[in-house]
């Protein structure tokens, strides 16, 4: 259990309005990740907050900038696509070793 706990960080994040405990992987680029994460909730709830505060709901401005995220991130997903780089290369290799027999 202790070998446990020195393997895992515990750092506070602010999210927006609000204060999170969060306990992570004790590794220095892991901890850069949860800070830049909570940057960009952050940066997009107020982004959207300013646009529509008293004319939506906080729980609607929240929505919003999930969904604005969660777009981002499928927009990037879908352009770091390697399935097809992959089966070109196996496709390649396999047209290489059977040359290679030959």
């Amino acid at each position: 259990m202790a070998e446990e706990n020195r393997d895992r960080l515990h750092i506070r994040l602010h999210l927006y309005d609000t204060d999170l405990s969060v306990t992570i992987p004790r590794d220095d680029v892991e901890e850069g990740f949860y800070r830049n994460a909570a940057k960009l909730i952050t940066d997009t709830v107020n982004t959207y907050s300013s646009l529509f505060k008293g004319k939506r709901t906080d729980k609607d401005i929240l929505y919003m900038a999930l969904l604005d995220i969660a777009l981002r991130y499928e927009k990037e997903s879908s352009r770091n696509d390697t399935a097809p780089y992959s089966v070109i290369l196996n496709k390649l290799t396999s047209e290489i070793e059977e040359a290679l027999k030959s």
